[in-house]
């Protein structure tokens, strides 16, 4: 089986650690722990910053970011910081970066609104840098809609795309409304705002009808537009029964028009003992279950895509938006 370079835009590992304090980013109940990113050879793994809708959603958020500059402290011979010029080939150690899921993560419902801009000058501070912001995760929050919620943009939201302007931050669809991806993209696109827009862990609706996954109309638009999209390994957002349902959301990626440069992984792992929901269990099928299992998918595709499709998939893609929108 052949190891190629691997980039995944998402996994939820600081959470992880603020929420089970004697737990370590080597242990194996995580699946994108270090050991896990290793054998899968992942060269470089987003790290997201998670907080759901409630009061401590702020503090949680910056206490993630303060996990982040920690780990690369105490963890510097396994892992460094992604920067400008990364490519999959720059250091032998696996490169993170973090991101915000939730921009509750930066202020709280009731919270003035320049607490979100202090604590966001905070965690990056700590992180360093961040790839992407989602305003929302499934439900809604100050900013807009999340993706089981109906509401679109609102003027925090507006606010928070204007500060994020020129920044080299992503605005992240990946947990929107509709309505919210809609106004997000006609936002920025009138006010001509340089914000690059991705799906960091999202599939397709065609494939799975789900409102966790995109629409054919906003999957065109983030490639037009230059972003990513990264393919998540939940059985939710795939097909309940099917596991070989993931090739077919990635097969379905490629023939969009402009698809082969917007595909890649965002897997979504995440620690499945914090949320006991019977519904869901298993949460990933085990084809799909931990960070090496990459490989064997991309060997599974081999007879539909060619090997530089493949290669973008795995990394090249996330390196071209990298040089494109990073100095």
């Amino acid at each position: 089986m052949e190891k190629r370079s691997v980039i995944d835009l998402h996994c939820d590992l600081l959470a992880y650690l603020l929420m089970n304090p004697d737990a370590t980013p080597d242990d194996g109940a995580f699946g994108a722990s270090f050991p896990f990113l290793r054998d899968g050879n992942v060269n470089l793994q987003v790290m997201a910053i998670f907080t759901a809708v409630e009061e401590e959603s702020s503090k949680k958020g910056v206490a993630q970011s303060a996990i982040y500059k920690q780990m690369q402290e105490d963890y510097s011979k396994q892992v460094f910081q992604a920067e400008a010029g990364f490519t999959s080939d720059t250091d032998k150690r696996i490169g993170v970066i973090a991101a915000l899921e939730s921009a509750s993560g930066i202020c709280n419902e009731t919270e003035p609104l320049d607490n979100a801009f202090r604590n966001l000058e905070t965690i990056i501070s700590n992180v360093g840098r961040l790839f992407y912001i989602s305003f929302t995760h499934h439900t809604e929050n100050r900013f807009g809609g999340g993706n089981y919620a109906k509401a679109g943009l609102k003027p925090d939201g507006e606010a928070l795309l204007d500060y994020m302007d020129g920044r080299e931050i992503a605005i992240d669809l990946s947990h929107t409304s509709d309505a919210l991806a809609h106004d997000i993209l006609d936002y920025t696109y009138r006010k001509g705002l340089k914000v690059p827009v991705i799906a960091s862990h999202s599939n397709f609706r065609d494939i799975w009808d789900h409102p966790r996954n995109l629409t054919r109309e906003n999957a065109i638009e983030v490639i037009n537009r230059g972003g990513l999209i990264g393919m998540n390994f939940l059985r939710a957002f795939l097909n309940n029964d099917q596991p070989t349902a993931l090739l077919d959301h990635i097969r379905y990626g490629f023939d969009l028009p402009g698809g082969d440069n917007a595909m890649c992984f965002g897997a979504d792992f995440f620690y499945v003992g914090d949320f006991p929901d019977p519904a869901r269990d298993p949460y990933y099928f085990p084809e799909h279950e931990d960070a090496t299992k990459y490989h064997a998918l991309m060997d599974s595709l081999k007879g539909d895509l060619s090997e530089g499709q493949l290669s973008a998939l795995a990394h090249k893609n996330v390196e071209r938006f990298i040089a494109e929108n990073w100095t």
